[in-house]
Order: C-alpha cells, then structure tokens, then sequence
C-alpha cells in the first residue's frame, strides 16, 4: 500500500520555498550565472515526502542516509546519468541508499515528462542548490548549496518528526549575546567571492560527528588564568602549542580556495576534532593553537557554583529562557557551563553523544552564563 501523506510536508515547504526564492533572486540581481532552479512548493513537498518516508525503511536492516538535489546535469562537471530514470518514490531510494551514501553524492531530481524522477547523481551541484539530506530515520535537513566552489552548505530548515525548525539566519544579534558566541552563529556570506572558514563551527561538526561526546574550551592566548579551573597535572599538555590550524586560518583568502589549502584544513579539523572524543576537554587558545588534551575541568578557587543559566537555540522564534543549572544535561554540560562562569573570556563548547551540541560563554550583559544549543546548524 502507498504511505499516507507525511502531514508536515507541505507546510515546510511553504515556509522553506520563500527563503530559495529570495535567495536565487538575490544571486540574479547580483549577475551570478549558472544559478540552481527554483523548485516549487509542490515539488519540494513531494521530495519532503518523499524522503520522510524512506527514512524509515530499511536495507539490510540499515537505515538510509541519501541526499536529494533539486539540479539538472551541470556540464562539464561529469555527473553520472543513469540510462533509465529512477521514480521519485521511497522503496527506490531506499534500495539506491547504500551505493550513494558516502559524503558528497547527491542524487539529483528533476521533472521528466511531467514526473520527479531520479536522473542520476552527482558530486558537483549548482550554487543555491535546494538540497534534502535524509540524517536518521525520521530527521531530515533541508540546505543549499553555496555560491563559491567550496562544497559547504547552509542549512535552512529541520525536520524531525512533526517539529519544523526553521534555522535563525541571524542568530548572531540575539540580545545580551556574548561576542565569541556571536562569532561561532556568524552567518556565511550568501553573496562573495571567498569562502570565510569557520573554524570552530567546523571544529563542531566534527566534534559532533564521532559521536562519542566532547568539550572543546577555547581561551584567551598568551595567559594560564585558565589553569585556574583545570586540574593539574594535565594529562596531556602540549609544548610548544601546535599551532597548524592557526597557521591555515591566518593564510590569505587567495590561498584558501587551493584544493591544498582545503584538504590541510579539513585534515586539521579532523585531527583535532577527534582528540575531543577521549575523556576530558581539549583546549585551544583564541588563536587556534592546541595546548591541552584530556583536561579535567573544576571549579576555580573563589567562586560559586553556577545555579542557573540563560539558555537559547539558533531556531527562528526560539526565546531566551532562564533554566536551572541541573536543567542543562550531564557531567560535560555542567562542567563547562562553571568554566564559561569562571572564566569569563572563554568559549566552552560541549557536544553529547545523543547529538545536543551547546555553547557557553559569560554574558556580561546579563552577569550570567549565555548557553546556546546550536546543533541544528551541525547536521
């Protein structure tokens, strides 16, 4: 029997339709060319569906993970054209999911003789390219592609269950936000030539990816006050501190858009992002520059425990609320909220292994610790 309806379909895509329109729009006015067609709201329900649907089946008892694009066949780019069209329907893609799984593969829809068809697939998409990555049964992501070369992706919207969130685009001026947390939800340019790296969103994502949990404390350079709040000895200290990621950060824009410089820098982030995964937090300066592993944090001498905190999501409508500080998750939640207090020109950054990602810094607005949960700019 055909699955039902998936109820939230069509109303995520009324409310994600208007952001490709105005973004396409923005891109024609600019002179941009070989810009991603616009798909309609019919045609993004259908591929919502769609998805939805195939999120939950299984092959070979293995949830799916594909990626949708709403994009023709891009010259030159070498795109894989299948010689009959695949139907735009869940058992197809479930079965297909295995063979396109890895990252960077998108099977690419298009209309064909008046139906949604899968023509093939590809690794290259237009810029502003609607895109649907299917992440776990029932959570889906809707993003687009950027307008450079880099490969990277916005993310627009999430789909889990009947929730819709729509991503906050402008996060960064929330009130009372603290200035690195400002920083960190800093929205990538939508209209420019280079491609500005997030480091420590990156640094995120691959925290968030090995899935064993994490924090990441990110202190000012040339100064220990931070020792104040760690456990000495530290397990593993580094000297001098391994400063390569600064290094790639600080190069000039011209350079970053080498496939040198980018492979470098996601091997960086890798490495580094993995050294979260042991037990204890790692620690970066402000400069990038790797000094500690495996830290255990405590309360700095002096100070009280943290009671309560304000917390927040980079979700549009999502208010600022005042929550007890048992309230925020387990043992590397708590820790790093009291290190954001203690110290208060520092970023704690701590991942969980059910994929809650939160940021904490000292709002000196608000004499309190600001928390941020920001995972949904991680899928």
């Amino acid at each position: 029997m055909p699955e039902a309806p998936y109820a939230v379909a069509r109303a995520a895509a009324i409310r994600v339709y208007p952001h490709f329109a105005r973004l396409l729009t923005a891109h024609h006015i600019e002179g941009a060319g070989g810009l991603a067609p616009l798909p309609d709201v019919v045609t993004i329900e259908a591929v919502i569906d769609v998805a939805f649907w195939a999120s939950l089946r299984r092959e070979e008892l293995r949830a799916p993970r594909i990626s949708l694009a709403f994009a023709p066949p891009v010259e030159g780019k070498r795109p894989l054209v299948f010689e009959r069209p695949v139907p735009l329907a869940a058992a197809p893609l479930t079965h297909l999911g295995p063979a396109v799984e890895r990252p960077g593969i998108h099977l690419c829809v298009q209309p064909l003789a008046g139906v949604l068809a899968v023509w093939g697939a590809a690794r290259y998409l237009p810029p502003c390219c609607f895109v649907l990555e299917v992440v776990a049964p029932g959570l889906l992501v809707i993003k687009h592609s950027r307008p450079d070369d880099s490969g990277k992706f916005v993310n627009v919207a999430v789909l889990q269950g009947d929730e819709i969130k729509m991503i906050e685009r402008d996060a960064s001026a929330a009130p009372g936000l603290p200035s690195r947390m400002a920083d960190l939800l800093s929205p990538p340019p939508e209209i420019g030539a280079a491609d500005a790296v997030n480091v420590l969103l990156q640094l995120a994502v691959s925290m968030r990816a090995h899935a064993r949990g994490g924090t990441l404390l990110v202190v000012p350079p040339d100064t220990t006050v931070w020792r104040t709040s760690i456990l000495e000895p530290i397990p593993y200290a580094i000297t001098p501190a391994f400063g390569l990621l600064g290094d790639l950060a600080r190069e000039q824009e011209a350079e970053k858009s080498s496939y040198r410089w980018q492979t470098t820098m996601r091997r960086a982030i890798e490495g580094l992002g993995g050294l979260t995964a042991g037990d204890g937090a790692m620690i970066l300066t402000g400069r990038f520059e790797l000094v500690a592993f495996g830290a255990k944090i405590i309360r700095r001498t002096g100070f009280p425990q943290v009671d309560s905190v304000m917390l927040t999501e980079a979700i549009d409508g999502t208010d600022v609320c005042m929550v007890d500080y048992s309230a925020l998750g387990g043992t590397r939640h708590l820790s790093a909220a009291q290190f954001a207090h203690d110290q208060r020109d520092a970023l704690a950054l701590v991942a969980s292994q059910d994929g809650r990602f939160t940021a904490f810094e000292w709002s000196p607005s608000a004499q309190m610790v600001y928390a941020n949960r920001i995972e949904a700019l991680l899928l």
